[in-house]
Parts: structure tokens; C-alpha cells; sequence
């Protein structure tokens, strides 16, 4: 039987299934929020809408309703990526959605699970931002400020929750190598991407006992993209 639990948002995503797959094969027990029900022999599912406050506490509520498994960890993969034009052509709502999907999400959900964490014991919770947010390239304002949104966040929850034994790192990617990003760069060198299996083992990492001195890092996952 677990003896702990993760929280695994965006956990049916291209990255999302490595990650819960690397927390299951770690002896952890799995909770993953999903729009639509869904079942399979490994993750505990909950239809929640993260976007809403509502959404957030049910998700952390199925998490940490198994008193065996105290809820030790957060994981907060939901996110999304719009490229467009430059700043000047970018119309406020384009803009906004990037921060909306981006940074909203990881907001309620860490909120809502904070103080299950700290009555826990401590624990920890992983962000991921993206190579963007310290690297910006054209036609990407919205999301390049949106993930620096969400490490300027982590870095917040690390400096707040540390007295409490709460740990806060966030993860940066580039590109992902998933069926997805192949499918929009068909012609890119898909042997620079990383693979999720690799991202999703650090994220394990930061999550576990193992990292216990290590809180508001920014790790850049890279590999060779």
C-alpha cells in the first residue's frame, strides 16, 4: 500500500504520463484531475475544472482523503502554449488566456493543497515554467510572461512555506519531445528535444525526500533543444 500521495495535475498530457507513470512505479499513490471521467489500473481520477476554486479544493479533497497516504506532494503540470505575433499585434485576450491557463491553475491548486501539506508534516510542491520565461523569443509575449508568472510564484511559496516544511522548485523545459510538438515541427531535429521520461524523473526527484535541502530552484530540463 502507498504511504504517501501525489497530486499530478495536467496529468493526461504528453509530459503528464510520464510523470504519473514515474510516481507509480516510485510507490506513491497517484491522484490526476481530468475535464471528463476516466478510469485505468493506475492513478486515482477526479473530474474537476482547475480553472475554478471549486475545481482546485475537489481535486486536493480526492487527494487527501486517504488517511494512510497523507497528501505529501503537488504537481503542477496544467498549462498551454499560443504563439502569435508580436506585442503590438497581440489583442488583450490572447494575452490574458496565456496567463489564465498558465498561472491560474497552479495558483488554486497550490493554494488549496498548502495547508494539507503543512499539517502533513511538510512536503513539497514542483511548478513547471518553461525556457521562455528567461529566454522570451518573438511572438510568444503572453506565454513567456505567463510562465515567468508562475516561477516568480514558486519562488512566493518557497520563501513563505519553508518555516512550515513546505517545498517549492519549479522545472524549465524547451521542447518536449511528444506526438504533439513532432506533429507541429515536422521538420525539426526531434533528436535535441528531451524526453518526457527524462523531465518526469526530476520532477519525481524534487518531489521526494531525496531533494529535502533543496527549495525555490528554477532547474532548466533542456537536454540539447
Amino acid at each position: 500500500m502507498a504511504d504517501r500521495t501525489v497530486l499530478v495535475t495536467g496529468g493526461t498530457g504528453g509530459l503528464g504520463g510520464a510523470v504519473t507513470a514515474a510516481f507509480l512505479r516510485s510507490g506513491w499513490r497517484v491522484v490526476v484531475p481530468q475535464r471528463e471521467p476516466g478510469t485505468d489500473d493506475g492513478p486515482v481520477r477526479v473530474v474537476a475544472d482547475l480553472l475554478t476554486p471549486e475545481g482546485a479544493a475537489r481535486a486536493v479533497e480526492a487527494a487527501t482523503d486517504e488517511p494512510a497516504a497523507p497528501l505529501r506532494a503537488v504537481v503542477n503540470l496544467v498549462g498551454g502554449y499560443a504563439s502569435g505575433g508580436l506585442v503590438h499585434e497581440t489583442p488583450i485576450e490572447e494575452f490574458e488566456r496565456m496567463l489564465r491557463i498558465n498561472l491560474r491553475p497552479t495558483y488554486l491548486v497550490t493554494q488549496a493543497a498548502l495547508p494539507h501539506l503543512v499539517e502533513a508534516g511538510g512536503g513539497a510542491v514542483v511548478c513547471v515554467s518553461a525556457r521562455a520565461a528567461v529566454a522570451p523569443f518573438p511572438g510568444a509575449a503572453g506565454y513567456a510572461t505567463a510562465k515567468a508568472a508562475v516561477q516568480a510564484f514558486a519562488g512566493a511559496v518557497a520563501v513563505e512555506y519553508r518555516p512550515r516544511g513546505v517545498r517549492c522548485n519549479t522545472v524549465l523545459p524547451s521542447v518536449i519531445d511528444t506526438p504533439a510538438n513532432r506533429a507541429a515541427q515536422p521538420e525539426a531535429d526531434h533528436r535535441r528535444w528531451v524526453p518526457p521520461a527524462e523531465i518526469a524523473a526530476v520532477i519525481r526527484f524534487l518531489a521526494s525526500d531525496e531533494s529535502a535541502p533543496t527549495s525555490g530552484a528554477s532547474v532548466p530540463v533542456y537536454g540539447r533543444a
